[in-house]
């Protein structure tokens, strides 16, 4: 038998159920948010993530899927959308007359070769959205609010947790206070905060391995170090926060994992008290710089990430309600080859007109189809048989009163618009 690579997972029967609910409750409220979807390859050219991710960031030095193809060009299976959606941006010149915002969201598959573990695979499934070409903080608010209520509609309690990295003046004043805080004590934090203090010290703060280090806790604060204009953008975002009834508090440690970032960032976090621990179930913040830095014009945005897996795994654990359609409207019986051809045209009519109809592909008995319809849950059932057809008529029982009724075929439709 061959069996599925490490760290992939087969998505069926209620798990695939549960996902498209998750999705559709996504489409839903990107639509009321103006966001049109987008999609852009599953691999990409190497240097893309490389460059904007951050080439010592824990995803590039360990994670990304690289590969050259035959031809001997560099590619990588995306693990992450940002920069997939900002490259389409540059490429398609959608800053053209850039009048309005551009706003987008996607999901669908990313990679990462990290050590599979619960709620967390080599491919797993991304939602995200952006909204790039405009600086003004309302589109800040907008974005921590759209991740904000998706969760609340999913039927999820959450805090958003913000700071600011501020502007590049703030952050590298910033970046200068973290390196002379960490040198003295560097040797006491793992190999790759050691690695990381010269190249990108904000890094040391979101390692996994020395969360619990007494350095961390300690560490200098980057509203500390925010310069004028970057305090005054921080609070005009709190206030709009507040305006939009938004659960948030600081999180002054908050960097996020990805170099683009600048000004806001900030994470979703659930607030029950029935989770073990703090679960991060999604994230994001500005990146004006990232256009240009994947050669575009100078162009500022700001976006969201969240993992489906990880979110579905919560949802369960908390045993959010899914409003998930399990039944069949109508279920179709039949005892011979002519009954059957007549199922085989109602089918056809009934799915057309929008019912989820169903029948025996399996030339069971009656008294087996009986027992398929159960399973279905079906409500309705059109049980045929010669007699009835003559007429052009069938019976229809209401599988919930047990009650029957002959109903002339040509009128199966109207009755099941006034029924279902």
């Amino acid at each position: 038998m061959i069996a599925k690579p490490k760290g992939t997972n087969d998505i069926y029967g209620l798990d695939a159920k549960k996902r498209k609910y998750v999705f559709e409750v996504i489409d839903a409220i990107c639509e009321k948010y103006n966001y049109v979807y987008m999609e852009t390859p599953i691999f990409e050219s190497s240097e893309l993530f490389h460059r904007s991710v951050g080439e010592t960031s824990d995803i590039v030095t360990k994670e990304t899927y690289d590969f050259k193809d035959r031809s001997d060009r560099n590619l990588t299976l995306r693990p992450e959308g940002t920069a997939g959606i900002i490259r389409s941006f540059i490429e398609n010149k959608m800053y053209g007359n850039l009048t309005e915002p551009v706003k987008v969201y996607y999901n669908g598959p990313m990679f990462r070769y990290e050590r599979p573990q619960s709620g967390r695979s080599r491919q797993f499934t991304q939602f995200g959205f952006e909204l790039i070409g405009t600086d003004d903080v309302l589109s800040d608010a907008e974005a921590i609010s759209l991740a904000y209520n998706t969760y609340r509609l999913l039927g999820l309690d959450v805090v958003v947790e913000i700071n600011s990295l501020g502007d590049k003046e703030s952050r590298d004043r910033y970046r200068k206070a973290l390196i002379d805080y960490f040198s003295p004590n560097i040797d006491s934090l793992c190999e790759d905060c050691r690695d990381r203090l010269l190249k990108n010290p904000l890094r040391i703060l979101d390692c996994k391995v020395d969360k619990d280090n007494g350095l961390m806790k300690n560490a200098p604060s980057t509203l500390d170090y925010l310069n004028e204009e970057s305090k005054s953008r921080y609070e005009k975002l709190k206030e709009y926060l507040d305006l939009m009834d938004i659960n948030y508090k600081e999180n002054t440690k908050l960097v996020r994992g990805l170099d683009y970032y600048n000004h806001i960032v900030f994470e979703i976090i659930s607030t029950s008290d029935k989770l073990p621990s703090k679960i991060a179930l999604g994230g994001g913040g500005r990146y004006n710089g990232l256009v240009s830095e994947l050669g575009g014009p100078e162009t500022p945005g700001v976006g969201f990430a969240m993992g489906i897996e990880r979110t579905l795994q919560v949802m369960d654990e908390l045993e959010v309600n899914f409003d998930i359609k399990d039944n069949i409207d109508i279920y179709i019986m039949y005892g011979n080859d002519n009954e059957k051809d007549t199922a085989c045209y109602l089918l056809q009519e009934l799915r057309m007109n929008g019912f989820i109809a169903e029948t025996d592909y399996m030339n069971k008995s009656f008294k087996n189809q009986f027992k398929s319809s159960d399973r279905y849950k079906a409500k309705y059932l059109i049980i045929m048989n010669d007699e009835n057809l003559k007429d052009y008529k069938v019976c229809v029982k209401d599988n919930s009163t047990k009650e029957e009724e002959i109903v002339n075929i040509n009128d199966l439709v109207d009755y099941f618009d006034m029924h279902i």
